[in-house]
């Protein structure tokens, strides 16, 4: 059997749902600018797709993420 770990808020924060927010629309752009062979709208979906993370770092570091000084305050996390 499975061990059992206590994962609950794993991803569930604010940090997190930026980061992958603007990661997910990075990728449709450069999807899109695969179907239409377009360079220029590829480096933009790769230059997005670096804000995104660089986002969630830095939301991170701000106290937004999981174990972040925000998430500790939030009495609605249990």
């Amino acid at each position: 059997m499975a061990d059992h770990h206590d994962d609950d808020h794993h991803g569930h924060s604010l940090a997190a749902w930026v980061m992958v927010g603007i990661v997910l629309v990075a990728t449709a752009v450069m999807s899109l600018a695969v179907v239409l062979a377009n360079v220029p709208l590829f480096i933009g979906g790769v230059v997005l797709t670096i804000i995104g993370l660089v986002a969630g770092k830095v939301l991170a570091l701000a106290g937004h993420g999981v174990d972040g000084a925000v998430a500790r305050s939030d009495s609605n996390l249990s």
